[in-house]
């Protein structure tokens, strides 16, 4: 299958509903951070895409659209790979997104937690390397989140890039998409207030065993 969408916005800039809304508007099922935790195998195949050897083709298997970390940061190799694909950069306010990043998923407890777990190899080949090792620095944070949308929208042909935030609803992004827009109101999902609390019962071990392995993956339905 071929993706039809790629988006290029960092988790925590409205990139769990614009999955939601795109799945509404009938582009297909969208990939997320929430699926490359949940597909067999994923992780490790990320591991090898960032170590320049990817399988976009497995990855991407029954998907029509991807969004969030991780497929963001390889917006470039994704564009060239699917040369007809659209791309959706979702942004917002970097001092807001890195506020937002250090309340939510890249919390210190909660980062610990991802770069030693299970997940650890996957994070750290990917989201810690972009982030270059540093999850914490609110000037550095910053300074990646606007290097990074500096680069889409050089790196990206005009009549190919829809930049977009949340608050502007279904027309923008339907018009781009040469869709018909939906009679319904444009999703809003996982809250930094939802995300933060849902983190917090996992580091509490609410769950215990498997049930945090399970729970982990809902954690990175990341929004704002």
């Amino acid at each position: 299958m071929t993706l039809k969408v790629i988006g290029a916005g960092l988790g925590r800039t409205g990139t769990a509903s614009l999955k939601v809304a795109l799945e509404q508007i009938g582009i297909g099922r969208c990939y997320h951070m929430s699926e490359a935790l949940a597909k067999p195998g994923d992780p490790a195949r990320w591991v090898d895409a960032a170590n320049g050897d990817p399988d976009w083709e497995a990855i991407f298997d029954g998907f029509s659209a991807t969004t969030d970390f991780p497929a963001s940061i390889y917006w470039r190799e994704l564009m060239a790979y699917y040369p007809d694909a659209k791309i959706i950069l979702t942004t917002r306010d970097a001092d807001k997104w890195v506020q937002s990043t250090q309340e939510t998923i890249l919390g210190p407890k909660w980062w610990a937690f991802c770069k030693e777990g299970p997940y650890g190899a996957f994070m750290r080949a990917t989201i810690d390397r972009f982030l270059e090792g540093e999850a914490h620095d609110p000037a550095h944070l910053k300074k990646i989140f606007l290097r990074h949308e500096a680069a889409v929208k050089a790196g990206v042909p005009a009549e190919r890039l829809l930049v977009f935030e949340a608050k502007d609803g279904w027309a923008p992004l339907c018009e781009f998409l040469g869709l018909p827009v939906p009679d319904f109101p444009y999703p809003y999902v996982n809250s930094s207030k939802e995300t933060q609390e849902l983190l917090n019962t996992i580091l509490n071990g609410a769950m215990g065993g498997d049930g945090v392995t399970n729970v982990a993956k809902d954690a990175f339905k990341s929004d704002r």
